[in-house]
Order: structure tokens, then C-alpha cells, then sequence
């Protein structure tokens, strides 16, 4: 087995995952931290983290960290971890060509010895039917012969100060009982909060899948709740909150359902499940109502306009927050969008602040050109989609002073009392 004291690391991907990795290892080993985005590489090496996963001071402390978007840079490393994106296509099926194409770039570099570690999610079984043979073809070498394989689930949550990546437990896993020890002794030298060494890489890849997938399931029923408590006239939060004294109630709250993770994990389960014969019926009605909330919270903002003898066609609606999540930059799979296309498809100028998201990103994923600051007096409309804390800061008079007369006012996040505001989930 590798000795740690003889370990060089290379880190396959540095965005969310990656970056926090390569920072935490190039404390301890050498480590070369790769990403195919040459923009990327020259901002970090300026000492410069656009996702704010990672300060400026803790790039600069990581003193055996070097980066490269160059393969050939990572000839000296003996173990690889892979941490690429595994989103969804249009269809919602899983999009591997991202961690093949992370599998082909480490096969070209492996040498016998070798140890792959993936943390990107997947389904059950994918790094040994998808990643393995991959590296087997191009590198020539025999797997849990010539290199070794093992897994280990990110479990990063962009955007949260206090659950950072040593503080999480690492569930840890590898393809041959001393190389789950090696890859738990390996992770155990950053993560403070200890690891969970799974029986096997097919079990740490269900376990991570499961994680996200519990939540969207529960966060779709708590969303029907609103649906029908709506219908019933009935606050929902005050609902959770009566609810919520029973010592064992699990506290989810309605909202969009977006991001790299919720939004996207339980498709890969579903499709594993489909593929070996079973259709995974709650899994997919859950997703289905998640899903819908954007065209929903559009669609009763412009009944509530209509109500209020507002000419929807010719109306001005402000959207505030475009990440998938509070007090963070990603606009990956954001659902604020259902929300933004479903008022176009009714005619209404949309208009969109968030002052956490870089413009030109907004501008190239979604053709979406943000507001630098707000204006008074202007929206017969407003829709508080993200909860930033530059939102939360403003009280409800703020809010109506960017309106017109009579507007509406539609709180996703329950930042107000309802009884300030004309709807809310």
C-alpha cells in the first residue's frame, strides 16, 4: 500500500468540491489542483476564489497547492481525485460526460500503483461500470491488479460558513479492503470530524445519492402542504411552526427546490432504478411537484395582479435573487428561472437583482442581464425569490418603496409577516 508520507495528489476539477479539497490537502501533501478552465486556474492562482467557497487567505496558506490546467502538470501524482460536475440533460437523464472525460484525461496518466478516488455523485455502480473501464482502455493497466479505485461522496453545501468540508463526516469507501483503509487514513488527515469507511464503492454511491434524494421528497410533500393549505386559506409556516412542537416533526420548509444537488441527485437514482426494471413512483412524483413550484409562484402572482386590476401585459415584475440558494453566487440549476420564464410567457417584463451573482455569468447561462442596484417607484410586482441577507436586512417598507401603487408583493421565503405581504409559500 502507498504510504501517506510518500502521497502527491491531484485534484480533477476545482469548483465547488474540488477547490475546498485542493486547499485542505495542499496543507498536508503535495498537490496539484487541475481544472480545464484556464480562466479559473489564473484566478486562483492570483489567490482569487469567484465561489467564495475558499478565501483569499486560505488559498495563500495552502503552501504545497499548485494549479494547472495542463494534463501533463499531474504526470508525479500517485492518487487522483476526481470532483467534476455530474449534472442532468434536457431530458433529465444523467450528463456522465464530464467524468468520462475526467476518467480519460487520469487513464493517460496512470502508472501501476495507482489509486482514483471519485467524490462526484453518481448512481449506484457507476465508477466501476462508467469510470473503471475507462481508465482500464486508456491506460493499459488492470484494475485492482495494475491502479485501485475508491469513492468518497462530497458532501459540500455552497455558501455555508459553518458546515465546511473537515467539519463533515466523510463516508470513505475503495475497491480493495486495504485500499478503503488507505482512502479513510488519506481523508482522515484533513477531516476533523472523523470518516465512515463503507463496505464498498456501491454502497458509498447509493449512500450519497440517498442523501439529497430524502430531502427533495420531503421538501415535495411540504410543498403540496402549501399548495393545499393555500386553497384552505390557511398560513402554511404557521402551520409547520404548531406542527413543530411535536419533538419528532422534521422542520422543512416549502420553496424552490434548485442547485447541483436536490434538484439534481434523485434523476440518477431514478435512472439506475428504471434501468434494472423499477419505476420509482414517489421519487418522481416528489420531483414532479418541486419541479412546478416556479410556473406555480408565477402564475398566482399574476392572478393576484389581475385581482387587483393590474394590466399584467403591461406591467413591470421585479425578481430579487437569482442563486438557488441564499448568500451564495451559484446559479447553477437555480429554479428562479421557472419563475422568470413563466412571467415572460404571460407578457410581463421581467427585471432581475441579485447581488451575489456575477452579471456576466447570468448573462451567458441564462441571457439574463441583472440590475447593478434597485429603483424606487417602478414594479407593480415584486417576487422575493433568495433569502440574502441584503434582503433580509430590509424591512417591508423598503420593499414597497421600489413599488408602484397597489403592486404586489409575492414572499417565496417568508421573510415577512403574511399579513404585510399579498402571498407567500
Amino acid at each position: 500500500m502507498l504510504p501517506l508520507n510518500e502521497v502527491t495528489i491531484g485534484i480533477i476539477g476545482l469548483g465547488y468540491v474540488g477547490l475546498p479539497l485542493a486547499v485542505e490537502f495542499g496543507n498536508k501533501f503535495p498537490t496539484i489542483g487541475f481544472d480545464l478552465n484556464s480562466h479559473r486556474i489564473q484566478e486562483l492562482k492570483s489567490g482569487t476564489d469567484a465561489t467564495l467557497e475558499v478565501s483569499d487567505s486560505e488559498l495563500v496558506a495552502a503552501e504545497h497547492l499548485s494549479f494547472t490546467s495542463l494534463p501533463e502538470d499531474l504526470r508525479d501524482c500517485n492518487v487522483y481525485i476526481v470532483a467534476v460536475p455530474t449534472p442532468i440533460d434536457d431530458f433529465k437523464r444523467p450528463n456522465l460526460r464530464p467524468l468520462e472525460s475526467a476518467s480519460t484525461i487520469v487513464g493517460n496518466l496512470l502508472h501501476s500503483g495507482d489509486i482514483v478516488v471519485f467524490e462526484s455523485t453518481v448512481y449506484p455502480g457507476a465508477t466501476e461500470e462508467v469510470c473503471v473501464p475507462i481508465l482500464e482502455q486508456i491506460s493499459g493497466l488492470k484494475y485492482n491488479s495494475d491502479f485501485f479505485c475508491g469513492y468518497s461522496p462530497e458532501r459540500i453545501n455552497p455558501g455555508d460558513k459553518m458546515h465546511r468540508l473537515p467539519s463533515i463526516t466523510k463516508v470513505t469507501s475503495g475497491s480493495t479492503p486495504e485500499i478503503a483503509e488507505f482512502v479513510g487514513a488519506l481523508y482522515k488527515t484533513i477531516i476533523t470530524a472523523g470518516t465512515y469507511s463503507a463496505s464498498s464503492i456501491k454502497v458509498a454511491e447509493a449512500a450519497k445519492v440517498i442523501e439529497n434524494t430524502q430531502r427533495d421528497v420531503n421538501i415535495a410533500l411540504i410543498n403540496e402542504l402549501a399548495l393545499i393549505f393555500e386553497k384552505l386559506n390557511i398560513n402554511t409556516i404557521e402551520v409547520l411552526e404548531a406542527a413543530g412542537t411535536k419533538w419528532n416533526f422534521l422542520p422543512f420548509r416549502p420553496g424552490l427546490v434548485g442547485g447541483h444537488c436536490i434538484g439534481v441527485d434523485p434523476y440518477y437514482l431514478t435512472h439506475k432504478a428504471q434501468e434494472v426494471g423499477y419505476i420509482p413512483n414517489m421519487i418522481l412524483a416528489g420531483r414532479r411537484v418541486n419541479d412546478n413550484m416556479g410556473h406555480y409562484i408565477a402564475s398566482t402572482v399574476i392572478k393576484k395582479m389581475v385581482k387587483k386590476g393590474i394590466d399584467a401585459a403591461h406591467a413591470k415584475i421585479l425578481v430579487m435573487g437569482l442563486s438557488f440558494k441564499e448568500n451564495c453566487p451559484d446559479i447553477r440549476n437555480t429554479r428562479v428561472i421557472d419563475i422568470i420564464g413563466e412571467l415572460e410567457e404571460y407578457g410581463v417584463s421581467v427585471e432581475v437583482h441579485d447581488p451575489w451573482v456575477n452579471s456576466d455569468e447570468a448573462e451567458k447561462e441564462y441571457n439574463i442581464n441583472l440590475l447593478s442596484d434597485l429603483q424606487t417607484n417602478r414594479y407593480s410586482g415584486i417576487i422575493i425569490a433568495v433569502a440574502h441577507h441584503q434582503y433580509t436586512e430590509m424591512t417591508i417598507k423598503d420593499i414597497r418603496n421600489l413599488c408602484l401603487e397597489n403592486a404586489v408583493i409575492y414572499d417565496v421565503k417568508n421573510l415577512f409577516p403574511h399579513d404585510q405581504v399579498d402571498g407567500c409559500l
